[in-house]
């Protein structure tokens, strides 16, 4: 398990003042996402954000090579200029060509099963949810908790008596968190995501669910969602780093 530890300061978008290249772009625009990280056989790297966009990696502050540390599928937090934008025969934006200024690994998961065995070890220590969203068969979160340098571990679970039946619904979920007694001396955020797809249902093309955690007063989150699967392929989320 990685630990996980990513402080960061997240916004939607960050504009500062400078000159602008030709296609009406400043240099000075950094742009902070999620996304899907590709690559091919030829190095070529490029990421699908969560809003569709698609980022062609042509520049980086990093040193050549660098995306072989990325695993094809892998999610991650990209900050990044816009250098230009790359249209299809009809005229219409397909693509933007950017420098990755940074890039995160973000922690990505399946959803894990409750049994003897692992019922220690997924633990049962307080989560903040501070916030969610949807992006294909991802359900990802905006976490807080305690900590100091421990390793801490997150799940999202679900019993094993929740059969795989389209009449056994919605499926119960909970995010567990185990902070191996940890300190409480550092409030950490975490963005984790989890990939909905051992939910689906042969014959049917969209599920139900509902998720649960408990926070440090004892409220517990509680949401319900529909995972819809009728328009995407049968695995879409090729890498989840455990």
């Amino acid at each position: 398990m990685k630990k996980i530890i990513f402080g960061l300061l997240v916004g939607i978008m960050f504009v500062l003042s400078g000159c602008n290249d030709d296609d009406g772009y400043s240099l000075s625009d950094m742009w902070i996402g999620f996304g899907i990280f590709q690559s091919d056989e030829a190095d070529n790297y490029k990421i699908v954000m969560d809003n569709k966009d698609v980022l062609i990696l042509i520049a980086s502050n990093y040193p050549p090579g660098w995306g072989e540390r990325y695993d094809n599928g892998e999610r991650v937090l990209v900050n990044y200029t816009i250098l230009g934008d790359n249209l299809d025969d009809d005229g219409n934006i397909e693509s933007y060509s950017v420098k990755v200024n940074s890039i995160e690994d973000i922690l990505m998961k399946g959803i894990m099963e409750i049994t003897p065995e692992n019922e220690d070890s997924i633990g049962n220590d307080p989560i903040v949810v501070e916030d969610y969203w949807m992006t294909d068969s991802l359900l990802s979160f905006k976490l807080k908790y305690w900590g100091y340098n421990g390793i801490h571990f997150l799940n999202l679970v679900k019993k094993p008596s929740m059969l795989m039946a389209p009449g056994i619904q919605p499926f119960e979920l909970e995010l567990r968190h185990n902070a191996n007694d940890d300190d409480d001396a550092v409030y950490y955020t975490a963005y984790v995501s989890f990939s909905l797809n051992s939910l689906r249902i042969e014959g049917v093309d969209s599920v139900s669910f509902v998720v649960t955690a408990t926070d440090y007063d004892g409220v517990e989150f509680s949401e319900e969602g529909v995972f819809n699967y009728s328009d995407l392929p049968d695995v879409i989320r090729p890498s989840e780093n455990n």
